[in-house]
C-alpha cells in the first residue's frame, strides 16, 4: 500500500498578505514548486496563506492520482494511514477534515485581527447557540514557528506595565476610566505578580490578577466607539508628530511606532489601544510561540510555519472590520499576565532520528499535533527517521535533496508538500543545506 503521497497545495490571498512582487514572499515560492498547483504569481496580489491538509475550506490533493483525488477521500478509503489509535479517537473521516490538523505558512504584511479561540467546551456551546458566527464545535489551538522575523502579539502584558500605560497616556486614560478602587486593585495585583515572580509569595496572586486584568480590559472593549475613535486618532497624531520631530514621548520608540502603523492599516480602531495591554513577541527563525485556548493573540508581519487543530472559531478583539463578540471575549479569556519572554515554546531535540542532522521538537500542550524541524546544514547529511504512530505533512521549507521512503527516492526542494502515512520510516538527505517541515500527530 501507497503511504507517501506528494500534495498539491492551496493558496489563499487576503488583503494582508505579502505582494507577490516580494521575492521573500515564501507563500508564492512554495505555491510556485508544485507545477501540478497550476500557479500564476501576480505581483499586485498579496498572497497570505499556503493550506496543507484536510479542511474542507481549502483541501489538499494526492498528485499520483488521475484525475486529482483529495487527500481527504484518499485517507477516508484507507483508513490505517491514520494509525490505529488516530482512527479510534478522531475516526477516518468527520465533519470538518480527515486530519485533526492543519498545516499552514502565513506571510504577513497586515497586522490580523486581535483574537482569542475558545476551549473545546465553550465552543460546543457557542456553536449550539450562535451556529452562523461559530461554524464548528471544536477549539482552535494553534503554534506558530517563525521562518522568516515575525512579530505579533501573544497574552497580556505583566500588571505594572499596564498600569504604567494607564497612568501616564492621556488618551488611553480618557477610554479607559481607572477609579480609586481600581487603581488599588491593579496595584496590589502588580504587588503579588512581582512577589510570586521572585517565588516570596504566590498567595492569591492569579485571582488578583485576572480579576484586574478582566476589569480594565472590559472598560476597553466596552468603550463607546465615539470615545476610543476619537482618542486613537489623537493619539496617533501625537506620536505621529514626536517621532518626526524626536521629541520625548511617555513610551519607547517602539511602541509609538507600533500605534502609528496599526492606526495606518485600522484607523480609530479599538485594537490600536490594545498595544498597551498585550506582548510585543519577536521571533527569528526557528523560535516558537504556543496559542493556546481562551488567550489573546495577533500576527503583526512575517512570515510563520503555523499549525492548528481544524477549527474555524474566531472570537475577535480589534483591528478588524468583522463582528466583535465582546461579552463572550471578556468572559472567556484567561487573563493569565507574563513578560514577552516567557511566551515562547521551546523545542527539545527529537529522540526519533538516526543521522548527522538535527530535529527539534515543537510539542505545545495540546493532543491534535506536534512539528518536528529538521535542519541539513551539508551535502552530506542525512536523516533517518523513524515511523511515528500517527500521520503527518510534509514540508521543504528551504534547500533541496531527496525523500526515501518505501524503497523510493524522490527529488525534492523548497516548497515540496508530502503526505506520509502512520507507520512509515522515512530518511532525509541533503544536496543543498536542506531544511524539512514535518507536522504530526501522534497518540502514544
Amino acid at each position: 500500500m501507497t503511504a507517501v503521497y506528494q500534495l498539491i497545495p492551496g493558496v489563499q490571498s487576503y488583503e494582508w498578505g505579502i505582494l507577490g512582487s516580494e521575492k521573500n514572499n515564501a507563500v508564492a515560492n512554495y505555491a510556485e514548486a508544485t507545477p501540478a498547483l497550476n500557479f500564476q504569481r501576480d505581483d499586485a496580489t498579496p498572497y497570505a496563506e499556503l493550506w496543507m491538509g484536510t479542511h474542507p475550506t481549502l483541501p489538499s490533493y494526492v498528485i499520483a492520482k488521475e484525475p486529482h483525488e483529495a487527500l481527504s477521500s484518499v485517507i477516508s478509503a484507507q483508513p490505517s494511514l491514520l494509525g490505529e489509535s488516530v482512527v479510534k479517537k478522531y475516526g477516518a473521516h468527520n465533519e470538518r477534515c480527515a486530519l485533526p490538523f492543519l498545516f499552514k505558512v502565513l506571510g504577513i504584511a497586515k497586522a490580523l485581527s486581535i483574537q482569542a479561540h475558545p476551549n473545546k467546551q465553550l465552543a460546543e456551546k457557542l456553536h449550539t447557540e450562535k451556529p452562523n458566527l461559530y461554524k464548528d464545535d471544536n477549539h482552535k489551538p494553534e503554534m506558530a514557528i517563525a521562518i522568516q522575523h515575525f512579530t505579533g502579539f501573544c497574552g497580556f502584558r505583566p500588571v505594572h506595565e499596564i498600569a504604567n500605560f494607564l497612568a501616564t497616556v492621556p488618551e488611553l486614560a480618557s477610554v479607559v476610566h481607572v477609579d480609586g478602587a481600581l487603581r488599588e486593585l491593579l496595584q496590589d495585583a502588580a504587588s503579588r505578580q512581582a512577589s510570586a515572580w521572585r517565588g516570596t509569595d504566590t498567595a492569591g496572586a492569579k485571582d488578583t490578577v485576572h480579576d484586574a486584568l478582566q476589569r480594565v480590559f472590559a472598560l476597553l472593549m466596552r468603550a463607546d466607539a465615539q470615545v476610543y475613535e476619537h482618542a486613537v486618532a489623537e493619539l496617533a497624531q501625537r506620536y505621529t508628530d514626536a517621532l518626526q520631530h524626536n521629541a520625548s514621548i511617555e513610551v519607547s520608540r517602539a511602541t509609538a511606532e507600533l500605534v502609528v502603523r496599526l492606526n495606518k492599516q485600522y484607523p480609530r480602531d479599538v485594537g490600536v489601544l490594545c498595544t498597551f495591554f498585550l506582548n510585543v513577541v519577536h521571533l527569528e527563525p526557528g523560535e516558537a510561540l504556543y496559542l493556546g485556548a481562551d488567550e489573546p493573540h495577533a500576527y503583526i508581519d512575517g512570515t510563520i510555519l503555523e499549525c492548528m487543530a481544524a477549527s474555524d472559531n474566531v472570537v475577535r478583539a480589534g483591528l478588524t472590520p468583522k463582528v466583535r463578540d465582546v461579552d463572550v471575549l471578556v468572559d472567556m479569556l484567561t487573563y493569565q499576565s507574563a513578560r514577552a519572554a516567557e511566551q515562547l515554546l521551546r523545542p527539545v531535540k527529537w529522540d526519533g532520528e538516526q543521522g548527522n542532522a538535527t530535529t527539534e521538537l515543537y510539542d505545545p500542550p495540546i493532543d491534535e499535533f506536534s512539528v518536528l524541524l529538521t535542519t541539513l546544514g551539508r551535502s552530506d547529511v542525512h536523516s533517518d527517521q523513524r515511523a511515528i504512530q500517527g500521520p503527518s505533512i510534509v514540508l521543504i521549507v528551504h534547500g533541496s535533496g531527496s525523500l526515501h521512503a518505501q524503497n523510493k527516492d524522490t527529488d525534492v526542494k523548497a516548497g515540496a508538500v508530502f503526505f506520509v502515512g502512520a507507520d512509515t520510516p522515512i530518511r532525509f538527505a541533503t544536496k543543498n543545506d536542506m531544511k524539512v517541515a514535518r507536522a504530526f500527530l501522534e497518540i502514544v
